[in-house]
């Protein structure tokens, strides 16, 4: 191989992937994705002739040179994930896995009395007390309320769950209910390409990677981590304006055609790849 494209830069078959590469003489480059670590007093950086991250929230995170550094973001497949038009749209939507950063208990107590809510994911696998009983506190917020819990699903599924949504909700905090700082927040925010490539405009915690792609008032709206009472205005402004969420919809399949899909983010890979490599 020319170049070695390892995911992760800290992971140790990557770190291996980098030397082979160098003792070859061949080109490495890095897209992490958020594994904390040591960076061994900073010559790990010096290993990757490229860094191509997801975001330029990633690139900071990692610290990785800006000379050396490529944002490719991420893609999504917009024949599958798509509006269908005319389809009524009914309630909220959740997409990920049900873990205490990802702040659904927020989310929960957000939701006005009268609303609907779908929370799509499988339970974390936090093994630390009190984070492991973290889906059953959920249950117990969602008591007397509007919310399904739907588990995980096939694409297929899912796909029809952005389309019937009226809006995508992504509730990440930076400290969870249990006290904890988030290390690392929202790279980037993949459910939420996925939403709106479907029509569906995405509400979502103004953290990490996620204000690069949501535009506050525009394709959705951003708010401050926590704070449930934004939140619940937010939702009840796209509940209450139909005509709103559908024009913030069709702008955000807008932006993913522009700029986000799987294509494009191949395109942004190859011409990192032709600078090390010339075709």
């Amino acid at each position: 191989a020319e170049i070695v494209h390892a995911h992760q830069m800290r992971s140790p078959a990557s770190v291996l992937a980098a030397l082979t590469a160098r003792v070859r003489g061949h080109h490495a480059i890095a897209t992490d994705h958020g594994l904390q670590g040591s960076e061994w007093g900073g010559v790990l950086p010096r290993l990757y002739d490229r860094f191509l991250t997801v975001s330029r929230y990633s690139a900071t995170e990692i610290r990785s040179p800006p000379a050396k550094t490529r944002i490719i973001y991420g893609g999504v497949d917009p024949a599958r994930y798509s509006p269908e038009h005319g389809a009524p749209r009914d309630g909220l939507l959740f997409v990920g896995r049900l873990t205490p950063h990802k702040g659904v208990d927020v989310l929960i107590r957000a939701l006005p009395p009268d609303a609907a809510l779908t929370i799509v994911g499988s339970e974390g696998h936090d093994r630390d007390l009190p984070e492991r009983g973290y889906p059953d506190l959920l249950r117990y917020l969602a008591t007397g309320r509007r919310v399904r819990f739907a588990g995980a699903v096939d694409d297929a599924a899912l796909a029809s769950e952005y389309r019937r949504a009226v809006a995508l909700v992504l509730p990440s905090v930076e400290r969870t209910c249990y006290g904890r700082t988030v290390a690392v927040s929202e790279l980037l925010g993949l459910v939420a390409l996925e939403a709106m490539a479907s029509g569906t405009p995405v509400i979502a915690s103004r953290v990490g990677g996620i204000p690069e792609i949501v535009e506050d008032g525009e394709t959705g709206f951003l708010v401050a981590p926590g704070d449930v009472s934004a939140l619940r205005q937010r939702i009840e402004t796209l509940r209450d304006d139909r005509a709103l969420a559908s024009r913030m919809g069709a702008r955000a399949r807008d932006r993913v055609l522009a700029r986000w899909t799987w294509a494009q983010c191949a395109q942004r890979c190859l011409a990192a790849y032709r600078e090390l490599v010339p075709a």
